[in-house]
């Protein structure tokens, strides 16, 4: 099921890049185009789930599984949904809040001209950001989290309102870990499906990888490198 899941978000997301449709659910496209917020929030979360799904629930297999055996003894109840179900609250929280405080940004751009000639000062300080929580000590408790997934259930109850607050514990650990990632998807959306699969591929390791903690801080090397680069004058390749 989950694994299906997976399949089909990442070929939900090559069908919209291929179609031309992935522009469409942009958090740009969406706070520009003049069609009433709610109607954007509720179209940027759909999408969002997507992206949730081909790139967070990679790297959380080896929680769910964990889940799911030790959620075998429960009798009643739909163990597997409520802990997906609260998973993708917690990242539907933080997808929000990123939109929110995109449209703000919009009009603090709109309202400076310096700003606003300077949209690489926006792409450097996410990069940099990313960067530098990579080293930060909330990254290595929810890296830790996620590269331990048995200590989930070891003394959780397994049934009921029980599999809703793994799964919400399951959640915060990787917003803990891989929020700042995210937010760099955030920043090109459907757009850019190689960047999708090169951060998918990151967290993953970092999650299930030999030396992912290592790991961790060179991939944040290389964002503030990247950061850099940006400033200089160099830009990225899109």
């Amino acid at each position: 099921m989950v694994g299906a899941a997976i399949a089909a978000a990442w070929i939900l997301a090559v069908a919209a890049q291929l179609t031309g449709e992935a522009t469409l659910l942009h958090h740009h496209t969406l706070i520009e185009g003049g069609a009433p917020l709610w109607i954007a929030v509720a179209l940027f979360l759909l999408g969002w789930q997507v992206m949730i799904a081909a790139m967070m629930l990679p790297a959380s297999l080896p929680s769910i599984e964990a889940f799911l055996g030790a959620s075998s003894r429960a009798r009643h109840g739909h163990p597997l949904a409520e802990f997906l179900g609260a998973y993708a609250a917690a990242w539907s929280i933080f997808g929000l809040l990123a939109f929110i405080g995109d449209d703000i940004l919009h009009h603090v751009v709109d309202a400076s001209p310096w700003l606003a000639g300077r949209p690489w000062l926006i792409e450097a300080s996410v990069l940099a950001l990313a960067g530098a929580y990579q080293f930060s000590p909330l990254k290595r408790h929810g890296l830790a989290a996620c590269r331990h997934p048995a200590a989930l259930v070891q003394d959780g109850e397994v049934e009921g309102r029980g599999s809703f607050d793994l799964g919400l514990d399951h959640g915060l650990a990787c917003l803990g870990s891989s929020w700042a990632l995210m937010l760099l998807v955030f920043a090109e959306g459907f757009a850019n499906l190689a960047w999708m699969a090169a951060l998918a591929t990151v967290m993953v390791y970092e999650a299930t990888g030999r030396h992912g903690t290592k790991a961790a801080q060179v991939v944040g090397v290389g964002l503030i490198l990247a950061a850099v680069t940006v400033v200089s004058g160099g830009g990225l390749a899109r």
